[in-house]
């Protein structure tokens, strides 16, 4: 990659490329997704601080990422009348993506049953994103900072309307879930409600990133220093309202009363809280409403999407801030190329999880994949250097697939 004094702020078209900041930052949320893999378990202390840093905050950050590109690539862009053919046409590249991106999460969730896939979620939200884009920036940030509360409170309220109240939720979408009504119907709620990674509450950070892409010009110092600063300020009082809750306010006393009265099967449990909250997986349990004041990794409370957002932009500004400087560049050079060929190492993580490495879950298998993945990204971009390739091999096949060329 080449050293640059100052980010160029395209996302796409006939040049090179992306920011350097913000591919390292994708760089650091697929290292974050080998920890939660690979790692040895998040255990507070010592080394595992790392992986618990990653726990629930990986996906998080993927998918705030995906709303902040989209930023990116819509900035300075102006409405164009609907060509011949209507809205079908006009939304064919952002279908056929979204639908290889899907068929790409099925394939690996039957490889791997177990597997929490996030690509077939991935393709609801760029559909779902598709009308916001549309909006003016402070209708936009209205609307994304009501859904950081409202996305956990329909989650809260309707789980026990489809009977989640207490436990179930966190699957994800299978093929065979696509052979009947009804598992059409299941499948459908996994992706909106029910599943590891649902509308409800990771579409949030979407909007989040969306609308931190349109008020951040990423050209300027003081912008990025701002989103830092909004970035910190948001995972603080997320994170520290939580605490707050909990240890003053007696929020975790009156959890564990009600997990006595209603969740017996985890009261026995080391952390009785964390047990409740592992059989939520993506979901807030909906048997008292201290779950919403919560911020444990996967609770998806107001207060963890608040806290994971914000410890997402204030990734983006520092790393931004970091790609001003030509040291930075070089620094950050390995996390951006694995960053910016995403998708290629999420597949092929998940590809060699489901066979060779399967079952792999130490300090070593962790640091093999983060070697050989920034390794190979970095190899491939300086071969492809001047092929459309550069980009990698399913970012090349999801280009070609949606907008018909190669370059």
């Amino acid at each position: 990659m080449r050293g640059a004094t100052r980010p160029r702020t395209g996302a796409g078209g006939a040049g090179a490329g992306r920011l350097t900041g913000v591919d390292a930052v994708r760089g650091l949320a697929v290292l974050g997704m080998f920890a939660v893999h690979v790692g040895p378990g998040a255990q507070p202390g010592g080394a595992g601080y790392l992986v618990v840093a990653a726990d629930g905050r990986a996906p998080a950050l993927f998918t705030l990422l995906a709303g902040f590109s989209l930023a990116l690539a819509g900035r300075g862009s102006r409405p164009s009348p609907a060509p011949a053919g209507g809205p079908l046409r006009r939304h064919r590249p952002l279908l056929i993506r979204c639908a290889v991106l899907a068929a790409l999460g099925l394939f690996l969730a039957a490889l791997w049953p177990g597997f929490l896939v996030i690509l077939t979620f991935f393709a609801v939200y760029f559909l779902a994103a598709e009308p916001f884009t549309r909006l003016s920036t402070p209708v936009l940030t209205a609307v994304a900072g009501a859904s950081v509360v409202a996305g956990p409170v329909l989650s809260f309220v309707l789980g026990p309307v489809f009977g989640y109240g207490r436990s179930g939720r966190g699957a994800v979408p299978e093929p065979a879930g696509l052979t009947s009504w009804e598992g059409l119907g299941r499948t459908l709620c996994e992706l909106l409600l029910t599943g590891a990674y649902p509308v409800a509450t990771y579409f949030p950070y979407v909007l989040v990133g969306l609308a931190a892409g349109r008020l951040c010009d990423l050209r300027e110092r003081r912008s990025a220093l701002r989103l830092a600063g909004w970035g910190a300020a948001a995972a603080a009082a997320g994170y520290g309202g939580a605490w707050l809750s909990a240890h003053l306010l007696g929020g975790r006393d009156r959890l564990l009363a009600v997990i006595a009265a209603r969740h017996p099967e985890a009261a026995g449990a080391a952390d009785p809280v964390r047990a409740v909250l592992d059989g939520q997986f993506g979901a807030v349990p909906s048997t008292s409403w201290d779950w919403l004041l919560v911020a444990d990794p996967y609770s998806q409370t107001p207060m963890e999407t608040l806290g994971n957002a914000g410890v997402g932009c204030a990734l983006i500004g520092l790393f931004v801030l970091a790609a001003q400087h030509r040291a930075g560049v070089r620094l950050l050079a390995p996390l951006a190329a694995l960053g910016a060929m995403a998708l290629s190492a999420y597949v092929g993580h998940a590809l060699v999880l489901a066979g060779p490495a399967h079952g792999a879950a130490s300090w070593t298998a962790l640091g093999v994949f983060a070697a050989v993945s920034m390794a190979a990204a970095w190899g491939w971009q300086h071969a492809w250097a001047d092929s459309p390739l550069r980009r990698g091999p399913l970012e090349h096949v999801l280009r070609v697939a949606s907008q018909g060329r190669a370059g």
